[in-house]
């Protein structure tokens, strides 16, 4: 049963086992709070000046390849090392451990302009097929055992290249918020005998309100207990555990849902739409995993216009998400921008 819009109500996010308030009737407060600058989108097919264009030497002095289609690279400036000397602490309060690891780029296309708005299905899909591939080989390594794949778009977002690409780091330990998802979703399974996202993705077929758009292997939906106002999660019709496991239609489908849910996005409020994106994919550690389902967030935090975004702060931050633009009124404002 659905709470009368001006009641507020906390919901809970299943997969980390967050609350998230929600308080719709804040949408008719007025707005005095800070507004950034939009971004435009460029029409720039190489620039010479940007370090991950074909052929320019990038920021740390290796000259990129002419390359044509997806290009995969070790990070210049890595977060993570691999092969350090493991080394970890007794100290019961200033505890440490070493975290080896590796940190990889991917330029989707070489055309500078080409983000995955503006790039069709035909050309995402090779991009899906590196994101596996990679995912395969380095879930292969003894000295890893969880694969991030994520985008950051526009500067709001702290991407610092508005070349379209995204990033891959591979660690050494489960990071938090997968290793929370792995928990949940391991718990549903063992109380309820089937995987925690095919239930909800069943619910939510069923329901329909919060659906953005569907095609025959993958569903595009606001979740029921999103934190960000036009936040998205991205799940496959039939559970598999990682992209590899995708076959080649599923991969198709897969491009055509990111095609279309990133030019919904920019069809919004008629503007590049800032987002970080990023896949969640079993834990490669060698435990079972057939509790886990493949799935992608996208975390936009554009809020009422291009320019006015959300911020957490506060509240948020000390006590849990909150937000004012209800799922269900989201997802509507999305599906009316296809």
């Amino acid at each position: 049963m659905t709470s009368p819009a001006s009641a507020p109500e906390r919901r809970l996010n299943l997969l980390t086992g967050d609350w998230v308030l929600v308080s719709s009737h804040r949408m008719n407060r007025p707005w005095q709070g800070a507004q950034e600058q939009a971004t435009s989108q460029r029409s720039v097919k190489h620039d010479p000046a940007c370090y991950l264009c074909p052929g320019v030497a990038r920021a740390g002095g290796v000259q990129n390849p002419v390359y044509e289609g997806v290009y995969v690279f070790d990070n210049d400036f890595p977060a993570l090392l691999p092969g350090m000397e493991t080394d970890e602490n007794a100290d019961p309060v200033f505890v440490r451990q070493t975290e080896n690891g590796i940190c990889r780029v991917i330029c989707y296309s070489p055309d500078h302009s080409r983000t995955m708005a503006h790039m069709t299905a035909a050309e995402i899909t090779p991009v899906v097929d590196v994101w596996a591939e990679q995912y395969a080989m380095l879930a292969e390594r003894d000295d890893i055992t969880a694969v991030t794949i994520f985008e950051n778009r526009g500067a709001m977002m702290g991407a610092s290249n508005p070349h379209p690409h995204g990033q891959i780091w591979a660690t050494g330990h489960v990071p938090n918020e997968l290793a929370r998802e792995d928990a949940h979703q391991k718990a549903w399974l063992s109380k309820n005998g089937e995987a925690l996202l095919t239930s909800y993705l069943v619910r939510e077929l069923e329901d329909q309100s919060r659906l953005v758009l569907t095609n025959d292997s993958f569903v595009a939906l606001v979740p029921y207990w999103a934190a960000w106002p036009f936040e998205t999660l991205v799940l496959p019709r039939r559970q598999v555990t990682s992209l590899d496991e995708l076959s080649h239609g599923e991969r198709l489908d897969l491009a055509d849902v990111l095609q279309r849910l990133t030019a919904c996005y920019d069809q919004l409020f008629q503007a590049p739409f800032p987002y970080t994106m990023g896949f969640h994919q079993a834990p490669c550690n060698g435990q079972p995993s057939d509790h886990f389902t493949l799935h992608a967030h996208f975390y936009p935090p554009l809020l009422r216009s291009s320019s006015i975004r959300k911020f957490m702060v506060g509240f948020e931050m000390l006590a849990m998400p909150q937000r004012d633009l209800t799922a269900e009124a989201a997802a509507e404002r999305l599906r009316a921008a296809l």
